[in-house]
């Protein structure tokens, strides 16, 4: 049952809350805006957060990614002295291959799957329409370390693989531009100089710009993917000695050799001469990243013939240091947000203090009337929780808005949850219990008679 002396003294606190609002106003910025900030600041770390484990999934866990360098040609220019770069010994290196795959597969242990790419930008033709995009060429195995799903359809089959067919899984926007009014497996579409039947859609992926811009990454809803064989057999296949290779050697292009000197009529155009354009490999332990990372460095280098043309990223640990630096900034801001707070508590404890000099009077007549001291110390505890409560609210308010202010203005992915306005709020009531048991037990220790007598 309510103690009815509770709701008096309750009553009272409110009646000298609102006979000073903007006093109370005033004390309560200092929680109002530590409230604000730290459910801004957990809003924008949630969002941080989930951004950067999307961008995890998109790039796909535990995957080491190599990529081949393709060579800057060099040019003696006329009238320099002979003693320039094109002098330097040519080095022979056959890049990114196949044989390279099977090579890692073999090797290296503790690998669980291996993903060659070969990229070819071309343009897609269907019923009049024609349009610019990217045909890669791919095994089934890229589409689990990538973590793509199929719409519908099927996966390319042992055969697909082996006899290089012309079929195509397409992206879910390729689909909504070309078989918009009409079910898309089995029908043909041409790419480039070639007719692919497709077998299957891939769910669609929503990629934020941002995620484009940092990852590297791009579009996937517009690529169109074929057995790496068919790109191989089909359209082309760098690691092929033609007639124009042979012709580029003796003329001493860039094409087999690193560090030579290029013919004047294609100085500006680096060769490049890799088989495969990706090369990503899966572990199966995160801490077995960095020395597969090492030891596929090594192996490559090798094969290469002493020659670095090639790089190597672990997308992983570099967002994984994001997100750790992310989550250092957090806690810096949140310590800020909390100091906020704690200068509130001490600023509710300042004016309390003050206001108890002030009613010193009416602190005595109570007492003299019969309240006991406990009802002085609920009547002024009161006053210090309605105003940090009050603020709490007035600050979850403006942390709400301050977060959707920075996911519409600036850009950035914000998530308010639940917890971070309860933990916020909590801390705010509780910095006014707290700041304010000092002035209320001050109050309650009053004389009464001398009260009485204080001008």
């Amino acid at each position: 049952m309510f103690n009815p002396r509770l709701l008096s003294n309750f009553y009272i606190a409110f009646e000298a809350v609102m006979a000073n609002r903007l006093r109370s106003l005033l004390t309560a910025l200092g929680i109002i805006f530590g409230v604000a900030a730290v459910i801004a600041m957990m809003a924008i770390g949630n969002g941080a957060q989930q951004e950067i484990l999307e961008q995890i999934k998109l790039v796909g866990v535990n995957n080491i990614i190599v990529e081949p360098i393709v060579e800057q040609v060099e040019e003696q220019v006329e009238g320099s002295a002979g003693n320039g770069p094109g002098k330097e010994k040519n080095k022979f290196s056959p890049g990114l291959r196949m044989l390279d795959v099977e090579a890692v597969k073999k090797t290296i242990p503790g690998i669980e799957r291996i993903s060659p790419e070969i990229i070819l930008d071309t343009y897609i033709v269907k019923s009049g329409i024609r349009r610019s995009a990217k045909l890669v060429g791919v095994t089934p195995e890229y589409f689990k370390v990538t973590n793509f799903q199929l719409r519908e359809g099927g996966m390319f089959t042992d055969n697909n693989l082996l006899h290089g067919d012309p079929v195509c899984i397409i992206g879910r926007g390729v689909q909504t531009k070309f078989f918009s009014k009409e079910e898309p497996i089995g029908k043909r579409i041409k790419c480039g100089n070639q007719w692919m039947r497709v077998i299957g859609v891939m769910e669609e992926r929503i990629v934020s710009d941002q995620s484009l811009a940092k990852l590297g990454i791009r579009d996937f809803n517009m690529d169109v993917y074929i057995p790496i064989q068919t790109m191989l057999v089909r359209y082309k296949n760098r690691d092929m000695i033609t007639s124009g290779n042979l012709a580029a050697g003796r003329s001493g292009s860039a094409r087999f050799f690193i560090g030579g000197q290029a013919p004047q009529n294609s100085a500006t155009v680096p060769t490049n001469y890799h088989q495969i354009d990706k090369l990503v490999v899966q572990v199966s332990d995160s801490k077995l990243l960095n020395p597969t990372a090492d030891v596929l460095s090594r192996l490559l280098e090798r094969k290469h013939y002493n020659v670095v043309d090639f790089e190597i990223t672990i997308p992983e640990l570099l967002l994984k240091q994001q997100q750790r630096t992310q989550n250092i900034f957090n806690i810096v801001l949140g310590a800020i947000a909390g100091i906020s707070l704690l200068v509130g508590g001490i600023g509710i404890m300042n004016i309390m203090l003050a206001s108890v000099m002030e009613r010193i009077k009416e602190i005595g007549l109570r007492l003299s009337l019969g309240a006991k001291k406990t009802d002085i110390v609920h009547q002024f505890l009161f006053e210090a929780m309605m105003i940090s409560v009050s603020g709490g609210v007035i600050g979850v308010i403006l942390g709400v808005v301050l977060a959707s202010l920075v996911s519409n203005f600036g850009d950035f992915p914000t998530i308010i949850t639940i917890p971070s306005i309860l933990v916020s709020f909590s801390v705010a009531a509780t910095v006014g219990l707290i700041f304010g048991i000092a002035p209320a037990r001050r109050a309650a220790s009053q004389d009464p008679i001398t009260s009485l007598r204080y001008e």
